[in-house]
């Protein structure tokens, strides 16, 4: 199957911005079950230099600069992606989960160096008793690593709601625990926040999630969304991707864009800009299969 996404954002301002300096992460990785076919990145006005490079994490970045005044930004990225298997095929056998958080410190393999960085805090998410306690009601002493990520990823679902008005992109986790309510970026954050406080490793996965309209009713383009979920180390498999929002297993619906370890690592667009005042901003997402 192939996908073609579009993922465009338009920021209109109160007053005329001088200068704006901007980085864009909207690319998607080229992974082992899905590949990039193509990429454009479309940008109105059109930046006066624009350069192009990958982060620590592996993720591609464009950094562009826009040096005449203008009252309207719009950045435009289009993407074809061809989905070619599935996602780490699901274990059935694995170390407990104690066994995982105490391996991977002395593990100094490649793969054990670079889950190693995501047990720690980062600047969004904070290790804390109290994550660690509603994690534990999950990983029970000598339960497989899978088993236990996947209870907790349902019992998430199960005591979260989803809700779009809850927070913002600056709520703290500590704030979504208490009232138990966010969306996809919050809980991604918080199931990441309860595997660290367990010395487990977990990263900030972003990405496209394709959507499909009530039955009887039309696909509206632009619809879909931006998405966030988890991901796990387990040592002697690998990375094991965890939905929390929609307690799945990610598949052929899910497009990985970037990761890191938490959302200020893969920010779609952030930047700064000189005058503006405030602004007005519209996001839409088309995620549509040509090809099966």
């Amino acid at each position: 199957m192939i996908y073609r996404i579009v993922h465009r954002t338009t920021y209109k301002y109160k007053h005329p911005v001088s200068v704006g300096t901007h980085v864009a992460c909207l690319k998607p990785r080229a992974l082992p079950h899905h590949q990039l076919a193509q990429s454009e990145l479309h940008i109105q006005p059109r930046p006066a230099t624009r350069t192009e490079r990958v982060d620590f994490f592996g993720n591609r970045l464009c950094f562009f600069t826009i040096q005449e005044p203008h009252r309207e930004l719009v950045i435009e990225a289009r993407s074809e992606v061809i989905m070619e298997g599935k996602a780490t095929p699901w274990p059935q056998l694995a170390l407990p989960w104690e066994e995982a958080a105490r391996s991977v410190p002395n593990d100094h393999s490649p793969a054990g160096l670079e889950a190693y960085q995501f047990e720690f805090e980062s600047p969004r998410i904070r290790v804390r008793p109290e994550f660690a306690s509603y994690a534990l009601q999950s990983f029970t002493p000598r339960r497989p690593m899978p088993e236990a990520l996947l209870d907790l990823t349902a019992r998430i679902h199960k005591d979260f709601c989803f809700d779009s008005k809850a927070t913002s992109v600056r709520t703290p986790i500590e704030e979504v625990f208490r009232k138990r309510r966010g969306v996809c970026q919050d809980f991604a954050h918080l199931q990441i926040a309860c595997l660290r406080s367990l010395n487990l490793a977990a990263r900030y996965v972003s990405g496209y999630l394709r959507t499909y309209p009530p039955p009887g009713q039309p696909r509206l383009v632009g619809a879909d969304a931006s998405h966030a979920w988890v991901s796990a180390y387990c040592p002697g498999i690998g990375w094991l991707d965890v939905d929390p929002t929609n307690n799945l297993v990610p598949t052929n619906g899910h497009v990985t864009l970037a990761w890191g370890r938490d959302y200020g690592d893969v920010s779609p667009l952030r930047g700064l800009i000189l005058g503006g005042g405030a602004h007005k901003l519209h996001v839409g997402v088309d995620m549509e299969p040509i090809d099966s």
